[in-house]
């Protein structure tokens, strides 16, 4: 049977990409992706053949990678982050139900909530939540029922894809929606271009945030009722200190 890699290459950056990625785009005849990673994978791998599109044609993509998989050519299809954490893995193992002579394997990645978090200190120490304000593929009405449930259990939440052109005040409005269930003094933080040139973060309350105006390169982390800052690094405890 032939196979098809799905590769999380993390950030992008040489330091964060794991070892069985680099092993895998080693052994690669072909690299599939969007043009952005391709690029990334291309510095350290210059001498690959690439197959890179363009935003919204992740089905096109898929499909292109499973026929060469299926011809025989040793695949890898690259995702920022965890190819299986707003990535391509799910898509690939739909689409390569028509492709029975395809095996897809899944090579992990440092997804951004992870890497983010270890930017700004400890802001996942207790349960949390992921969740992506894009609502190109789910429903603003939807996104807002999770960030409810997730403010109501008093979850960490991490948020992905926090605004784009088309959806400027869509942190403003999730929010103002957690400030209905948080303090405004809860504990946030922002990880921007995580990895890249320009990385940067900043430690904030939720109050300041709902004003704060930030891209789709940014990971924002809204801490939960024990969040602190400590020494400067965003800190959510999970309760050792408190265990007889």
């Amino acid at each position: 049977m032939n196979q098809l890699y799905v590769v999380g290459i993390g950030p992008g950056d040489d330091k964060r990409i794991t070892a069985e990625a680099k092993h895998t785009l080693a052994g690669s005849d072909l690299i599939v992706g969007y043009t952005v990673y391709t690029e990334l994978v291309e510095k350290q791998f210059p001498e690959k053949t690439y197959l890179a599109t363009g935003m919204r044609q992740e089905t096109e993509r898929c499909k292109k990678a499973l026929e060469a998989a299926d011809s025989g050519k040793k695949v890898s299809v690259v995702c920022s982050g965890d190819a299986g954490v707003y990535g391509m893995a799910g898509l690939l193992m739909e689409l390569g139900a028509s492709y029975p002579e395809v095996e897809i394997v899944v090579v992990a990645g440092i997804t951004a909530a992870l890497s983010g978090a270890a930017m700004l200190g400890a802001p996942l120490g207790h349960d949390f939540a992921v969740i992506s304000l894009s609502d190109l593929m789910t429903p603003w009405e939807q996104i807002e029922r999770r960030l409810r449930g997730a403010a109501m259990a008093d979850f960490c939440i991490c948020l992905y894809n926090p605004s784009s052109r088309k959806r400027k005040d869509y942190l403003k409005r999730s929010c103002e929606l957690l400030l209905e269930y948080r303090l405004p003094g809860t504990v946030c933080g922002l990880a921007r271009n995580i990895g890249r040139e320009g990385e940067y973060t900043s430690i904030l309350s939720l109050e300041e945030l709902a004003d704060t105006t930030v891209d789709m390169f940014t990971t924002v982390f809204i801490g939960n009722s024990c969040t602190k800052q400590i020494k400067g690094q965003m800190v959510t405890p999970r309760g050792y200190h408190l265990r007889k």
